[in-house]
């Protein structure tokens, strides 16, 4: 998948202001098993966020990076404060629309 459009990433934004956090990161950070809760998650939903403990090794731009490069096709909308939204569409079934970037 391409990046992210301002539009779309907007629009993911706006969808998940209201998702309570799924994933925390704790004192051990971006582990194997946290990317498999993370992979986990999104079997059942394509939108969700993650808390980042204070006690966490990173900050919480870091931590997306990370948890985005060690998975495949995953997006990150918004990092605000200590609370990460993470975005991977679908294969087969999506359920969020994203508007499209206008052709030119």
């Amino acid at each position: 998948m391409s990046k992210l459009t301002p539009k779309q990433r907007a629009f993911l934004r706006k969808l998940g202001h209201r998702l309570k956090p799924l994933v925390h990161v704790g004192s051990e950070g971006v582990t194997p098993a946290l990317l498999a809760s993370v992979e986990d998650a999104f079997n059942t939903r394509e939108l969700l966020k993650v808390k980042v403990f204070q006690a966490a090794p990173e900050k919480a731009r870091a931590t997306a990076d990370r948890i985005a490069t060690g998975l495949e096709d995953v997006h990150v909308p918004q990092t605000i404060g200590r609370t990460i939204l993470l975005y991977r569409r679908h294969p087969e079934t999506p359920e969020i629309k994203l508007p499209q970037p206008r052709g030119g």
